[in-house]
């Protein structure tokens, strides 16, 4: 049996842009899914792409989606939120909102979280296993 794992925006971005390699991180018998924000995220980032980029970037995505389960964010999913949230207000450790769903998820459905991003610090959450991946 593989890993639980989920990816982060970056390294998703990452993997699309050639600076990772899913052989160098990924093992066959892996579970992987990432949050339904990620999704927006990359969305968004399609809605914001040149035309000469868009189309690439949708083939990537449409061919992820095949592949990765996105992972909703339900009830579960909010508890372990709300829990991060008061504690990163309670510690003084400030987090963007989309960092908090993700993580929440990663905690929700006892997922490692592979992130791209040394910066969002997901490993100093509680309940949050994080691995940083380097590009």
């Amino acid at each position: 049996m593989g890993r639980r794992l989920i990816l982060d925006t970056g390294v998703i971005i990452a993997l699309e842009r050639g600076r990772l390699a899913a052989s160098d991180f990924l093992q066959p018998a892996d579970e992987v899914g990432f949050s339904v924000v990620t999704l927006a995220e990359l969305k968004a980032g399609l809605a914001l792409a040149t035309h000469q980029h868009r189309p690439r970037m949708e083939r990537f995505l449409d061919a992820l989606l095949t592949v990765v389960q996105v992972l909703p964010y339900d009830a579960t999913v909010l508890e372990h939120h709300a829990r991060l949230l008061a504690w990163t207000r309670r510690n003084g450790v400030p987090r963007g909102s989309a960092d908090l769903i993700v993580a929440a998820t990663a905690a929700a459905t006892g997922r490692v979280l592979l992130s791209a991003d040394e910066r969002a610090r997901f490993s100093d959450l509680p309940g949050v296993e994080a691995q940083l991946l380097t590009a």
